[in-house]
């Protein structure tokens, strides 16, 4: 799995070019491409294959997508940054777990049904996540978990922030695999969510966390005057679905 790992990096490092911005012999340097218009910024969703996906994310992936093609399912986008803005308006700040290079840190999808209320993240941590040697840190296993339940009630219910997560570890999840992040909501008590949460292996034979009774409370005041709110709908900008083609010409 090291190896694995450690083959992915220096494919990555080829795609971005020689260390310390040498230039090969005979390469004319390329105009800097601006990521905004005069207007607005140009966001990447960073939810679609890049390099730095294994096969089992690539198959996983193609797999949800063809369930998204009847409505069922809902495949979410992602970005650094949480909205359009305007250039002068644009801030330092980025999402955590988009705040590394492809395939370095966290390569994720999530899928939503809205019938099953069920939230699916396909995650793929890199070595820059590594905990015990070989492994992925709980930490960043604890961020998937939250993200993907507080995903899950965000779809469920709009604004949300979460109130209390209790992780159970079963096994830990080898650098470079991909795991299932399956949350669910269980029930609904006022502005109260409980979810529900597990992560597996890709063909679901081993379980390596759980959590439950993960509860997730609505709270508009917290957020109101956050740039990462969609009025009036309230809603996350990651949630916003995509067209099923779409994530071809990302």
């Amino acid at each position: 799995m090291l190896r694995s790992c450690a083959a992915r990096l220096r494919t990555l490092g080829a795609l971005r070019g020689p260390p310390g911005g040498r230039r090969l012999p005979g390469r004319e340097p390329r105009p800097a491409l601006r990521s905004f218009s005069s207007e607005e910024v140009i966001l990447k969703d960073y939810s679609v294959p890049n390099p730095s996906w294994n096969k089992d994310l690539r198959l996983l992936f193609d797999q949800f997508m063809e369930k998204c093609e009847d409505g069922s399912w809902k495949r979410l986008p992602s970005y650094k940054h949480p909205k359009l803005v305007k250039e002068e308006q644009l801030s330092q700040t980025q999402l955590f777990t988009r705040s590394f290079d492809d395939g370095l840190g966290f390569e994720y999808v999530m899928f939503y049904s809205d019938v099953e209320k069920r939230m699916v993240c396909l995650f793929q941590g890199g070595p820059y996540l590594e905990g015990p040697p070989g492994f992925v840190h709980g930490g960043a296993i604890a961020t998937m978990i939250d993200s993907t339940v507080g995903m899950c009630a965000l779809m469920a219910g709009g604004v949300v922030v979460t109130a209390n997560l209790n992780i159970n570890y079963k096994r830990p999840i080898p650098l470079c695999s991909v795991v299932m992040i399956n949350s669910q909501l269980d029930k609904v008590e006022g502005r109260k969510f409980f979810v529900s949460c597990n992560v597996q292996s890709v063909d679901e034979q081993t379980l390596y966390s759980e959590a439950t009774n993960a509860e997730v409370e609505a709270n508009l005041g917290f957020v109101s005057g956050s740039s990462w709110l969609q009025i009036p709908n309230f809603q996350h900008q990651d949630s916003l679905p995509l067209h099923n083609d779409q994530h071809r010409s990302a």
